[in-house]
């Protein structure tokens, strides 16, 4: 088995191998990689099966166990990612600007892969599809160390990838994965400074903490989602059910779902019985403050500690607010800088919320599952950053590319 050195050199050769595609080659290699996904999609169902029955023996619970499990149509929607990857425009070798300088030099900025690129995350089999996509069209060639829950599915993906590779006559090691899940893996990982150029962890809070705080590599945040819905008192309440529920319950375990319900006290005596029916008619577990209680006496009494939670289950927590300012505040204290919204007819309650609300997405109106690659039309993402430094939001092509400047001169000296 190569040691980590080993592979990130060998992510570096190939790195220097895959800046020099071009599009139309890069293209060809997902759309072969796509196919070989869905030729051998038994393999990669059986293989996944290992992973999802160890899970339910470990007792992990039902939200994550869905987030892990493969199906014909999520192995599909793998598949179409890579194809979408492979029509959207290419940013290397974008112009982002040009001019002359003062003396004579001709100056251009241009987009460039960053190199080689780490990927830390967990039980999300779907994301090395997206990572390998995304990482080979902007050029970067990339080191996958998923979750040991999901190591049989991620290494019989990675396995038809680098198979593909080979029979394309280009190099295997545009994608590699470590098969070693141990911690020590991990962080050995993180201080790979030698080899590659940035570290994105995708998971949750503890997962991203560890990487930050341990890793040498530069590291770009994702992932970390405790997501509010705010219900105005100009809210239409009836579209606010249907947000919560969606923002809620389609998919629980992930990111983008919403972990928090704030309600304008004017509306909370009207609101709070419907949108309990619809909440408990989802088999979701509420926590509530005294004033949600003193409506719904059965929601269960929430802990400081429930404010700040990313529970990625069938749990809610809920609060009475005076008005949008108490709710901004709130969720200033308590967010993680992902995704929130505001359900509200009113212009100016609005506007205060979109501007004073410091997060990647800000939603009127509407769920914020919306906050995806895919929905963004990045085609996929490698992850949702919540820093404000080089990324933000859903991170797609570009955002995995930096800049060079290259200056034409004719014999200036300074």
């Amino acid at each position: 088995m190569k040691t980590l050195a080993e592979m990130g050199q060998n992510a570096q050769n190939a790195s220097v191998v895959l800046s020099d595609l071009s599009s139309s080659e890069k293209n060809a290699i997902l759309n072969k990689c796509a196919d070989a996904l869905i030729e051998k999609m038994d393999d990669v169902l059986a293989e996944n099966k290992k992973d999802v029955d160890e899970a339910v023996k470990n007792g992990l619970k039902d939200s994550l166990i869905d987030r892990l499990s493969l199906s014909p149509a999520r192995i599909e929607d793998m598949a179409k990612g890579l194809r979408d990857v492979a029509a959207l425009p290419d940013p290397v070798g974008e112009i982002i600007s040009g001019r002359t300088l003062y003396n004579g030099l001709i100056l251009y900025q241009k987009r460039v892969p960053m190199g080689v690129i780490g990927i830390i995350y967990e039980a999300r089999p779907n994301v090395t599809a997206d990572a390998f996509g995304l990482c080979l069209k902007s050029g970067n060639a990339t080191i996958l160390r998923g979750g040991k829950e999901a190591i049989n599915s991620n290494k019989i993906t990675v396995n038809i990838f680098r198979n593909t590779l080979k029979e394309m006559g280009y190099p295997e090691d545009f994608v590699q994965i470590i098969e070693n899940t141990d911690r020590e893996t991990a962080k050995e990982l993180m201080r790979l400074k030698e080899y590659i150029d940035v570290l994105i962890p995708r998971g949750g809070a503890g997962l991203i903490k560890t990487v930050v705080e341990n890793s040498t590599v530069p590291v770009i945040e994702t992932g970390v989602g405790n997501c509010h819905i705010y219900v105005d008192e100009f809210a239409n309440l009836e579209n606010a059910v249907k947000i919560v529920i969606n923002a809620k319950t389609q998919r629980p375990g992930v990111c983008n779902a919403a972990e928090s319900m704030l309600i304008h006290e004017k509306v909370a005596e009207e609101f709070v019985p419907m949108v309990v029916k619809a909440l408990r008619e989802k088999d979701v577990e509420i926590r509530g403050d005294e004033k949600f209680r003193s409506i719904d006496s059965d929601a269960v009494p929430a802990s400081e500690e429930d404010w700040g939670t990313e529970f990625l289950d069938f749990i809610i927590s809920a609060k009475i607010v005076k008005n949008v300012d108490e709710a901004i505040e709130h969720i200033r204290k308590y967010g993680t800088k992902h995704s929130e919204a505001i359900i509200s007819e009113d212009y100016t309650n609005v506007q205060k919320f979109l501007t004073k609300v410091d997060a990647a997405a800000v939603y009127a109106n509407a769920s914020t599952r919306f906050t995806d690659g895919g929905e963004f039309g990045l085609g996929a993402e490698i992850g949702i950053s919540t820093q404000k430094l080089h990324a933000r939001g859903p991170m797609g092509l570009k955002e995995l590319t930096t800049t060079k400047n290259i200056i034409y001169g004719n014999g200036q000296i300074r």
